[in-house]
């Protein structure tokens, strides 16, 4: 193949890339996907996964194009096909009977009933196949997809505001630290993921809702299950999240030690309660982390407290990392925020908010 047909390659494989990317939020647990349809070298349709359950990208991006121009096309997908009957029909099967000549997909889906299923049943009914185009790009796009498909457990996000000296409050007991604009990304953190934990302490000193309010009522895609970590189930039965329980989704996360009738009274009030197992505090939310794996978690969003986020990064659980720092000092002895010096950053963005600086990255390996 010429350099310019590879040149051109990448060129509408990144606009499905891009496309895919729309979906963040929306499509979980499935992964972001995006279809761009080209014909004689011009972009004839473009689709992505827009919604759980709804029509996937392929079928999105075929039914914006004429049944005449689609022989002969080329379809580049920024995930093989699917090959089974889901929520939706195969994709696979669609490609083909649209007369789809030629299909350019950035990475196998792992996913059990497709993993190289899609492209094996496109080049028996005679379509080209091609695999791999910027597989990188893809992985890192549906990187909290793939890990719960390969490690069983969601993509934990660890979310804090921290002072310029390092602390997460301030020394008189002030725990608001961050501005406004910081505070409204959180919200909007909020209404994209699955699950929005939180340790005991946080639970009792801030009684917090742990709901999605941004100003934007649009940026609300999913309402987020809340869970507290909270060994000997001492959430007050009258905090805001068990007064909630029975309108917005709530689990707490205990260990053996919890007292029968401190459980009973929370199933009472409509609390879920997960019994985690393990000795140690790490064990114990490893075994949380796997609990929201199989309940198709994919992402889920870590506020705190100090102790909590520090465990995490010991068992190597935290994926990616959104930090706002204040221009203050707290002094004193307040709690400290995690450093981020055991494993490196990668894919770094910072912005500044009104006087806050904000730092996204994912950890590497």
């Amino acid at each position: 193949m010429a350099v310019t047909d590879r040149a051109e390659d990448e060129r509408f494989m990144r606009r499905a890339l891009e496309l895919a990317a729309r979906g963040q939020g929306s499509v979980e647990p499935n992964p972001m996907v995006g279809c761009v349809i080209v014909r004689d070298g011009k972009i004839v349709g473009e689709g992505w996964h827009e919604q759980f359950g709804g029509p996937h990208a392929e079928i999105v991006a075929l039914q914006k194009v004429d049944k005449t121009v689609l022989r002969g096309a080329t379809a580049y997908v920024t995930l093989e096909p699917c090959c089974h009957q889901g929520k939706t029909p195969p994709c696979s099967k669609a490609l083909t009977i649209a007369g789809i000549a030629r299909v350019v997909a950035a990475m196998e889906d792992p996913f059990p009933a497709v993993d190289g299923g899609g492209s094996d049943e496109l080049r028996a009914a005679g379509v080209e196949c091609e695999i791999g185009l910027l597989a990188d790009d893809a992985r890192e796009l549906n990187a909290p997809y793939l890990r719960r498909l390969e490690a069983g457990r969601p993509w934990v996000i660890a979310k804090w505001a921290q002072t310029r000296d390092g602390k997460m409050a301030m020394a008189d007991g002030t725990r608001w630290i961050s501005n406004e604009r910081s505070r409204e990304i959180v919200q909007q953190l909020r209404g994209c993921v699955d699950a929005i934990i939180v340790g005991s302490g946080t639970a009792l000193a801030d009684d917090p809702l742990l709901t999605a309010r941004p100003t934007n009522a649009g940026d609300v895609k999913r309402v987020a299950l809340r869970v507290v970590v909270d060994s000997h189930a001492s959430l007050p039965l009258e905090s805001q999240l068990v007064r909630t329980a029975r309108e917005v989704p709530t689990m707490v996360a205990v260990s053996d030690a919890a007292r029968d009738d401190a459980v009973r009274r929370l199933h009472a009030e409509g609390v879920h309660v997960f019994y985690c197992e393990g000795v140690t505090h790490g064990e114990r939310l490893k075994s949380l982390l796997e609990e929201l794996g199989r309940r198709r978690m994919t992402n889920v969003l870590v506020e705190g407290g100090s102790r909590l986020l520090h465990s995490l990064f010991d068992i190597y659980a935290i994926d990616e990392v959104h930090v706002f720092t204040a221009p203050k000092d707290a002094g004193g002895d307040a709690p400290s925020a995690p450093r981020l010096r055991k494993q490196p950053l990668k894919d770094i963005v910072t912005t500044d908010l009104d006087g806050d600086e904000y730092l996204r990255a994912r950890l590497g390996p």
